[in-house]
């Protein structure tokens, strides 16, 4: 079958490509260009990633393409992504931008192409459960992209391939290497990166210690860049609070990580991969739970009530950030997923 393998110059995009090939099927390789970023010497990475792909696709002997997706970016992920942060919330845009753009704009774009699948290099696995499409979490838990795909329904879901999803990231690298790819050895890329989340019950008197820049650049939890150097009893601080009413920043200085724990949390904006939840409203759902990337799954009570998800977790949960995404499973499963409202909220 024809198929479009979204391309962006790393090895695992690349693999999956490699993979496709070797299966026999007609592959054609494109690069989608989102978004202008310039490294510390004023390199443009994309278009470094954008020489990486061409030469993948001259190894694979593969066509391929650039097609540039900037303006439905900005308009549907960046403008987003500052609004949440004007809020005083941690937006998490790669999640976004899969529904948006990979698998709904660039789905499109594949289709015309006459594709019959989307093939990515993400770390995931899809399986059908008679007539519904399932997301499974990857071989390489370490490296596993669920938690990033869980606003994707069915049509994506029918659509997507992800062959990489079975292998571990040295297996990826190995077969990139014996296959003479020239990204065999690149350095994964981060992506946007958020550092924390979190929740307190305490923090200082009042005493202004400091003048922030604005609450949108400062997350939960956060420890560096606070500008307010040692002071006090010398200790570090951390981000505990942010008032935008009194538009305060609240820090808290030393190891007190418990102003950072909550054993409960409510959620919003629900999405499920199936196309409708797993549970009744207000009937008690025993499950697992991702607050951020990498985290191991967290045992998670889930009831739904008036359209949100109500969380409560046995083994209190650190940094639990407005803003960010809290992801469900059952087993392998990814059941979809809320965006944390509230923390430290009983249901």
């Amino acid at each position: 079958m024809r198929v479009v393998v979204g391309m962006s110059g790393g090895v695992d995009s690349s693999v999956a490509a490699l993979l496709m090939k070797r299966a026999g099927h007609e592959v054609i390789g494109v690069f989608m260009k989102n978004r202008e970023e310039k490294d510390e010497n004023g390199v443009c990475t994309s278009e470094r990633d954008w020489a990486d792909v061409r030469a993948v696709c001259d190894r694979l002997d593969i066509p391929y393409y650039s097609v540039n997706f900037a303006r439905q970016y900005r308009e549907r992920v960046f403008e987003h992504f500052l609004d949440e942060y004007r809020k005083g919330r941690t937006p998490n845009p790669d999640v976004l931008c899969n529904r948006e753009i990979k698998f709904d704009v660039f789905l499109d774009f594949a289709e015309k192409l006459g594709a019959e699948k989307l093939v990515t290099g993400h770390f995931a696995d899809i399986d059908r459960a008679g007539d519904e499409y399932r997301l499974l979490r990857a071989r390489d838990e370490n490296k596993d992209q669920t938690y990033f795909l869980y606003m994707l329904g069915q049509r994506a879901l029918s659509k997507a391939l992800f062959p990489v999803g079975g292998l571990l990231k040295g297996e990826i690298r190995q077969i990139a290497r014996e296959a003479g790819l020239p990204v065999s050895a690149k350095k994964d890329s981060t992506g946007v990166c958020f550092i924390g989340e979190r929740n307190f019950k305490q923090f200082l008197s009042g005493n202004v210690v400091g003048r922030h820049d604005g609450l949108m650049y400062y997350t939960l939890g956060q420890r560096r860049g606070l500008g307010i150097g040692g002071g006090g009893n010398g200790q570090r601080w951390f981000v505990v609070k942010k008032d935008l009413e009194k538009n305060v920043l609240v820090v808290h200085q030393g190891e007190d990580e418990a102003l950072l724990y909550t054993h409960a949390a409510v959620g919003g904006d629900l999405t499920w991969l199936a196309g409708h939840p797993p549970v009744e409203e207000g009937v008690e759902l025993a499950c697992q739970v991702r607050l951020r990337h990498r985290q191991p799954l967290q045992e998670c009570r889930l009831t739904l009530a008036d359209g949100r998800a109500l969380m409560a977790f046995p083994v209190a949960q650190r940094a639990v950030t407005p803003g960010q995404s809290a992801v469900f499973y059952r087993g392998r499963v990814c059941l979809g997923g809320a965006i944390i409202d509230e923390n430290g909220v009983a249901p």
